[in-house]
């Protein structure tokens, strides 16, 4: 057999094969030989049908089974021969079998870029020294008061004001015919000011008095997400059966044994501030995930394989699709289509792949491992922030060994990132001298599944509400 190999790019190689008309006859003698002992012809006995008459009737079954197993074997033995660190499927487009001739084919496939050693250490990180005050956690009492807040009637008879709620029906019309698309809403509850719905309903019923039929007008832009409304004008026919007031409760320890699991408001800021920590720490985590991959993309180049690219995008978009889906939409109903979000996140997708790459590098460099102990520790962490049995996340990987391997190289890379943060020379700093967004805004960590800041609450059937976040941000 005779490979030669084309560098298409540093990542990308065309391999072209030729298999000695030799080594096709033999493959197809075989072949022949094992249908003649197994085949039925009408006229012949088993194991003594001609092979001008199998070849006849089954060259074409013949050869489609041929054809593939010599690619294989050839391609297997190039891969290992040369040495190919291939990533994703190979590409080919193989041509027939021809028995009187040596097999020819090419197959392109994409490897790994070849990374040298990379200069983890000492590289300066600047760790925020996030202090809990009393204040948040206050802040955080007041927004769970808020969760647990009554709306009763308005009895006196007045007109609506801003941050009032209001009982509405509404129903949407187009060129004066009820329109599918807004069907009839009943008892709706409307915040006014709070723009749930279109902010020409809040106008509209702004100084009206219960019972009151409304019309309110909206214009939707030739930009709106929604298809189904852009560039249409509604009108919507609204009956106001009620003003509502919010009444929140008492701060004390009847509002945390209503909360379900807890006694008095002290445990409760007990719990908070615990989240509050935790939240803390994940965003300290993050701040210094992104300071390296920052520092270690800017100082080492290289290309970057299309199918790891392709693969991360397969990944955003499946994210978006399942969000929408989440909220009873689709991509298409916003105005949006895989094409489009795979041209918008396409640098997202390339850094993200290039980040594993590195911390592929780093973990063969340091040949890191994964013991067992570490594999369960984590199988316990992640069923205790699903709120599931260990046994049933040990269960789901069991049944699949490639989510398995995925998942044990996602702990391999959070243990390289431990790694060159304990290595790294850290400085504290304030959080007023670093920039405040919301580690949540990037979307380019590579520990992005298992490291998402969660929300800092308090965290029950009653209640789930973000608190470092929302916080930090007033």
């Amino acid at each position: 057999m005779q490979v030669k190999i084309e560098n298409k790019s540093t990542v990308k190689k065309m391999l072209s094969f030729e298999i000695p008309k030799e080594d096709v006859t033999k493959e197809l003698n075989k072949a022949y030989n094992d249908l003649k002992k197994k085949a039925d012809v009408k006229g012949f006995r088993k194991g003594k049908i001609p092979r001008k008459v199998l070849e006849n009737r089954f060259s074409k079954d013949v050869h489609a089974d041929v054809a593939p197993r010599l690619i294989q074997e050839a391609f297997i033995e190039a891969i290992k021969e040369h040495d190919l660190n291939i990533v994703g499927g190979p590409q080919m487009d193989p041509p027939p079998l021809d028995p009187e001739n040596a097999y020819v084919f090419e197959i392109t496939v994409e490897i790994k870029p070849e990374i040298g050693d990379i200069e983890f250490e000492e590289i300066a990180l600047k760790q925020t020294n996030y202090e809990i005050s009393d204040g948040e956690i206050e802040s955080q009492i007041s927004m769970i008061q808020k969760t647990m807040a009554k709306k009763e009637k308005v009895q006196e008879e007045r007109p609506v004001k801003d941050g009032d709620f209001v009982l509405i029906d509404y129903e949407g019309f187009l060129n004066e015919e009820p329109y599918d698309k807004t069907p009839k809403i009943e008892n709706y509850v409307l915040g006014i000011g709070k723009e749930a719905l279109p902010k020409e309903f809040s106008e509209k019923l702004t100084g009206a008095i219960p019972v009151q039929d409304l019309e309110v007008e909206v214009s939707y832009l030739e930009d709106y997400s929604d298809e189904n409304l852009k560039d249409k004008t509604i009108v919507y026919k609204v009956k106001l059966k009620e003003i509502q007031e919010e009444i929140l409760p008492e701060i004390n320890d009847e509002l945390a044994k209503g909360l379900g699991k807890f006694e008095t408001l002290d445990d409760v800021r007990v719990s908070i501030r615990e989240n509050l920590e935790k939240g803390y720490a994940q965003r300290i985590k993050h701040e210094l995930s992104e300071q390296i991959f920052q520092n270690l993309l800017e100082k080492y180049e290289f290309e970057v394989p299309e199918v790891m690219i392709e693969g991360e995008l397969s990944g955003i978009t499946m994210e978006a699709e399942q969000a929408y889906a989440a909220n009873n939409t689709t991509l298409e109903e916003a105005g949006l289509s895989k094409d489009m979000l795979k041209t918008q996140y396409r640098d997202v997708a390339e850094k993200q792949a290039r980040r594993h790459l590195i911390l592929d590098k780093i973990i063969s460099q340091t040949k890191l491992e994964l013991n067992d102990e570490e594999l369960e520790k984590s199988f316990e962490e992640m069923a205790m922030g699903m709120n599931a049995p260990v046994d049933a996340i040990k269960n789901y990987f069991n049944m699949d060994p490639k989510q398995l391997e995925y998942y044990k190289q996602t702990q391999l890379e959070k243990k390289a990132v431990d790694i060159i943060i304990e290595k790294g020379s850290i400085t504290k700093v304030d959080p007023d001298s670093v920039d405040q967004d919301s580690p949540e805004d990037d979307a380019n960590t590579s520990q992005e599944d298992e490291e998402k800041q969660e929300d800092a609450v308090v965290e029950n059937d009653a209640v789930e509400e973000n608190t470092v976040e929302e916080d930090k941000e007033k």
